[in-house]
């Protein structure tokens, strides 16, 4: 029996992500599509990652049909597995474990520009204008570029709306959702309510603490006269409140395309290195607002202050900005990419388990 075929027939799609609550789950959250995507087509796919100390991850995992393998010695677990095909998303594993990943399974590696030395056989690079920057590829290998391949999990894209939302949709007062995703390590969602509630625009705040000690510090800010503000838990209701808010608040990170497919209006913190580009590109070409960088939250909060104010007090803004990002994604990229990788599980079973040489 060829590696990796199940007695049924499936194939079987080992996805390696980094996690846990220091690294984040922003790995992870941005493989459950593609993962999804593939459990419906009739593979069984195993989600290779430390979850023990992130269980509301590991419960959205599983929810999806997705199994889950505990940390170890990641060979040994592979091998275990015997999976058709291998997915990894990773900033922590090594150039040299993708090469011997590589000479063993079809190998998809998750990218954010630079290669890294990284070898596979798809590269995929879900952010805004990959598509234009192709590095040199080894041998072989296929580059799915840009906002066409943007992985989107189904209760995102359920909650899509047919047409953009217009002006005359919103709420009065504005409905704004403040949300730093799973783990928010380093407690943006408490900073940037109390600069919400420092531009005292009317609004209903809804903040996302991911933890009890940020809920602690967000229930402590005081609301300026005409607002409200509402601090709740992580949620599986994420998709419905982005859908229901008039303004987004986030980081821009994996759940940036997210909110594009949704088609919100959204100001973005930039709290990562490699969210920098993204954060520019994204207010240059007026697909959102530049709110701070991690750093401007500290030193320059009456900037970031102006910049809200602005979001906030400007409806034709807003309706521009969810015009230009309901068009920008689709919906439809996990699909593109399981065409992309089955086909590769295809062409390697054909030719039966040997290694390249």
């Amino acid at each position: 029996m060829p590696i990796g075929v199940l007695e049924s027939g499936h194939l079987r799609v080992a996805m390696v992500c980094d996690a846990g609550p220091d690294v984040g789950i922003g790995h992870v959250m941005r493989c459950l599509a593609l993962g999804e995507e593939l459990v419906d087509r009739g593979a069984r796919v195993v989600m290779v990652a430390d979850l023990a100390g992130v269980p509301w991850a590991a419960e959205q995992v599983r929810r999806r049909g997705i199994e889950i393998a505990g940390p170890g010695d990641l060979l040994t677990t592979l091998l275990r597995l015997e999976p058709s095909s291998v997915v990894v998303d990773s900033y922590l594993l090594p150039a040299s474990v993708y090469a011997d990943l590589r000479e063993r399974w079809p190998l998809l590696a998750l990218v954010d520009g630079d290669l890294r030395g990284r070898a596979a056989d798809l590269y995929l690079d879900q952010n805004l204008g990959a598509e234009a920057s192709v590095r040199a590829l080894p041998e072989g290998a296929t580059h799915l570029g840009g906002l066409d391949y943007a992985q989107q999990r189904r209760d995102i894209v359920r909650q899509r709306p047919s047409a953009p939302r217009s002006a005359a949709d919103e709420h009065a007062p504005l409905r704004v959702l403040a949300f730093f995703g799973g783990t928010d390590a380093l407690g943006v969602a408490p900073r940037v309510a109390r600069l919400v509630a420092r531009a005292g625009v009317a609004v209903e705040l809804t903040a996302i603490a991911a933890t009890p000690e940020l809920a602690a510090e967000a229930a402590d800010i005081t609301p300026a006269p005409g607002q409200v503000i509402e601090v709740i838990g992580p949620t599986d209701n994420l998709a419905e409140l982005v859908a229901d808010a008039d303004v987004v608040l986030s980081a821009a990170g994996t759940s940036a395309w997210e909110l594009f497919c949704l088609g919100a209006a959204v100001g973005f913190v930039c709290v990562a290195d490699n969210q920098q580009d993204a954060y520019v590109r994204m207010d240059q070409d007026a697909l959102a607002v530049g709110i701070a960088t991690l750093a401007e939250l500290g030193d320059d909060p009456e900037g970031v202050v102006a910049r809200l104010r602005v979001l906030l007090g400007d409806v034709r803004l807003r309706e521009r900005l969810r015009a230009a990002c309901w068009a920008k994604v689709d919906g439809r990229g996990a699909a593109r990419v399981a065409d992309a990788l089955l086909a590769l599980d295809r062409e390697r079973l054909q030719r039966g388990p040997t290694s390249r040489s």
